[in-house]
């Protein structure tokens, strides 16, 4: 038993808190994002809810994965039509491309919401049952956790590490989805460049899933979109974003 805490076991521990926190920025703005769908009061209780739900079912998650982890890259099936699609599926990429495309469904249903003359105040008369939001936030979350988790399994074969890791990130989390929630409240101008980069997150996961499945479209091999170009992207956005702000307060000063 001694052997387990070693001081290796400790500095994996630290690197796979990291990675599960990196890795969780973009799940983090879906859960504060989702959870403005619930009634105002019950906000903060969904998010923890819904987060602690979802770091329970990620150490199952885990769990499992050690014991049969070979049932989810074996291939379930094979799509052949050459020169147009082609590609062999397994578990695993088949349940990160319904994340990218509930992802990207759930981006572009609030986009088109906003762009409605009553979005806002359609989604605050008729808010959202606190079960889906709940229950969305931990299916999302599980989908996000599957690279963290297969990454610590590449890490490390010592289950205690890996699951304070998946603690220790579930945490920081629920810390930090209040902050982001209120960020989003005072700053609504914000909220679209959140959707969009969601969208983006919907497409790295459909990216992913593709390369997890060797896709090829028209006979080009689908590559993942790597996390460096991910945050560069949401850099420039960001970027982007703040100059068109700046930009129209200046306008509406010479009006």
């Amino acid at each position: 038993m001694e052997a387990l805490f070693t001081l290796e076991n400790f500095i994996t521990l630290g690197l796979l808190t990291l990675l599960q926190c990196v890795l969780g920025l973009d799940n983090l703005l879906y859960i504060s994002l989702e959870s403005k769908r619930a009634p105002l009061k019950e906000q903060a209780r969904v998010r923890k809810t819904g987060i602690i739900g979802a770091i329970i079912l990620r150490l199952v998650l885990l769990f499992v994965l050690l014991k049969v982890i070979a049932l989810f890259q074996d291939p379930l099936f094979e799509i052949n039509l050459e020169g147009i699609i082609e590609g062999v599926f397994n578990l695993h990429s088949l349940i990160v491309l319904v994340g990218g495309v509930f992802i990207m469904w759930t981006a572009v249903r609030e986009i088109m919401h906003m762009m409605a003359l009553e979005a806002h105040n359609q989604i605050d008369a008729k808010p959202k049952s606190l079960t889906m939001i709940i229950a969305s936030i931990i299916v999302m979350n599980l989908i996000f956790s599957f690279d963290s988790i297969l990454g610590a399994i590449a890490l490390t074969d010592v289950f205690w590490v890996m699951a304070t890791a998946i603690v220790i990130g579930g945490v920081v989390m629920i810390w930090l989805s209040g902050k982001v929630t209120d960020f989003l409240k005072k700053n609504r101008m914000y909220e679209v460049l959140g959707l969009f980069i969601l969208l983006i997150v919907g497409i790295m996961l459909l990216s992913e899933a593709g390369h997890l499945a060797q896709l090829e479209l028209f006979g080009n091999h689908v590559t993942p979109m790597s996390k460096t170009t991910f945050y560069f992207v949401i850099a420039v956005l960001v970027l982007v974003d703040l100059v068109q702000s700046k930009y129209q307060k200046n306008l509406n000063k010479h009006i």
